[in-house]
Order: C-alpha cells, then sequence, then structure tokens
C-alpha cells in the first residue's frame, strides 16, 4: 500500500468465491485475499462488479467487505465497491466499509438510471460524506453513466474524490482529466490498456485477471511505471490476449475461469452468469496458457521468456 495514498499501485477486483450451493466460501476468499498480497499487490477491492455484488444480500455484501478487511495483512489496502442504485444505498456502503476498517471505497455513479449531471455530482457528494477517500469509477457500459473528464472535473470539486478509475478504454481521457483535475489520479481500469494509460501518467491499475496473474502483472506494472519499454512491451505482447478477457461482458466468468487454469478456485458465478460457451472457453485457456507459460526472471533483464 502506498502510504497515504492507498489507490496507487496495483489493486485486484477480487472476485466473490461460491460452494457448490452457490453460499459465498468465506474461507477461500479470505484466502485468496492472503495468496495476493503475498503476491505483492498493493491492495484488494470486494464488491466491485467483478466481486458480483448485484447477486448478493445485503448481509452477504456486508460480510465480504469485513471479511476481506480481516484477511487483508497490514499494508494491503482495502477499497470495497459501493454501487448501489441509489445515493443512500451508495451512502450507506461506504459506511460499512469505514466501520469495517477499509481505506478508502471505489464508488460507481447511480446505478441503473441514466442519471444527469447534476445528480451525478450530489450521488458523488453523498458518498464523499462519509470521509474516506474515494475513487470514482468509470466503466459507462456497466452504469450507464459516462463519467467524462468534464462531467468528473465536477464531480471532483467535491474535497474526497482522489483518483477515477478508468475503463472507458479511451487512453486518450487521461490527458484531459489531467487538465481538467491535475489532483486526481487516474488509475488504469481495463486491463489491455495498461500499458498506454501508465505511461501516459495513471498512477495505480484496478485488475480483474491479476486473480490469476498477479506476479505477471505486477512485473507488467512495476516496468510501465518505471519507462522501461524494452522490457514492457514484450511482456505486454505475452500477457494482452488473456487481458482482453476483462473487457468482454462475460469479463466475472473468464477471470474466475482464468483463476481455475492457473490452479486457484474460480468456480461457479451467480445466475443469471452462466458457464462460458465450451468453445470459448477454449479459446480463453490458450490464452492463458500462454500467459502462464511467461517466467519472469527479476534477476535477469525481466524479459518474458
Amino acid at each position: 500500500m502506498t502510504a497515504g495514498r492507498p489507490w496507487r499501485g496495483v489493486l485486484v477486483a477480487v472476485t466473490t468465491p461460491f460452494r457448490d450451493d452457490l453460499a459465498v466460501d468465506f474461507d477461500r476468499l479470505q484466502e485468496h485475499v492472503r495468496w495476493l498480497a503475498e503476491a505483492g499487490c498493493h491492495g484488494v477491492t470486494p464488491c466491485a462488479s467483478v466481486g458480483e455484488y448485484r447477486a448478493l444480500s445485503d448481509d452477504e455484501r456486508a460480510d465480504v467487505v469485513r471479511a476481506t478487511v480481516q484477511a487483508a495483512p497490514p499494508g494491503c489496502a482495502v477499497l470495497p465497491g459501493v454501487g448501489g442504485y441509489g445515493s443512500r444505498q451508495s451512502r450507506r456502503w461506504a459506511e460499512q466499509a469505514a466501520a469495517a476498517g477499509a481505506h478508502g471505497v471505489l464508488a460507481p455513479p447511480p446505478d441503473g438510471y441514466p442519471a444527469g449531471d447534476a445528480d451525478v455530482v450530489a450521488h458523488y457528494r453523498e458518498v464523499t460524506a462519509v470521509g474516506l477517500p474515494v475513487v470514482a469509477h468509470n466503466d459507462p457500459y456497466d452504469t450507464r453513466v459516462d463519467l467524462t473528464p468534464e462531467l468528473l472535473a465536477r464531480v471532483a470539486e467535491t474535497d474526497g474524490i482522489v483518483a477515477v478509475e478508468e475503463f472507458s478504454g479511451d487512453v486518450r481521457r487521461v490527458h484531459r482529466i489531467r487538465d481538467l483535475c491535475p489532483h486526481v489520479d487516474v488509475l488504469a481500469g481495463a486491463d489491455d490498456v495498461l500499458l498506454e494509460l501508465v505511461l501516459c501518467g495513471a498512477r495505480g491499475w484496478v485488475s480483474g485477471l491479476s486473480n490469476a496473474l498477479p506476479r505477471q502483472a505486477l512485473r507488467l506494472y512495476d516496468l510501465c511505471a518505471a519507462g522501461d519499454l524494452a522490457r514492457a512491451l514484450p511482456l505486454y505482447a505475452e500477457l494482452h490476449p488473456a487481458f482482453g478477457w476483462g473487457s468482454r461482458p462475460e469479463a466475472v466468468q473468464a477471470i474466475k475461469l482464468a483463476m481455475d487454469c492457473a490452479g486457484r478456485f474460480g468456480g461457479r458465478c451467480r445466475p443469471p452468469r452462466g458457464p462460458l460457451p465450451p468453445p470459448v472457453a477454449a479459446r480463453l485457456r490458450r490464452d492463458l496458457v500462454r500467459a502462464l507459460s511467461v517466467t519472469i526472471d527479476p534477476v535477469a533483464d525481466g524479459r518474458p521468456r
């Protein structure tokens, strides 16, 4: 965790593991959080879209946040997602995160409602009123609201907005955001534009495929942050096919299957998310085999072998 800025570095949007009866498996959740921290990840984000928060009951969701905070060792930041249909719900989830001991929150715009600009600004005022650092989450494909740089600049006039996770895929936005609200950190959201965003100044990464590939992802992030293109580009080329699955509509199923392929526990999703069709799953497995075959030698030159 970056001292004083827990939203920086590599944060993993963790999946929610389910047992065969689709009850939350809290033991596996906590083991996974500890494993990611041991791999060097700077933090975790439970109850984001990857965590299937919409499929959790209120009690389950609160318990997932508490279990994650309990499992995260010192130095591993926890920034739960606080998405909700209304501003009151998002504020309540931010209050719950604060009570659980979280270091900040990841806050999308109002969920499922094409809110106007004034509504979005008011929504973030509700969330920031809790007092935790707030990372705005921009995924216009998921929330039906696009936090354009111009709208983000209005949102960021409220104290407490510290960063934005950019999932739009438009790498040009990092420049516009820097111009309009330079005090707001940009975090990469979509895994498959990580190199482009970090080279242009992004200060962190909220990653999905890092659930399966944390060491590879951390090495790539470090190389990108150092501007070491000679080493970063070959590694990025090997990982990019796998990273692309995080930007697909079936991203949650893909990430969980990737975890299974990597020897972790991904498991099932809750309905309506079903398993990937066999041809799609086969393509994902091929991409994961390629990514997992990359050997990172920190003692040598760091190039994929």
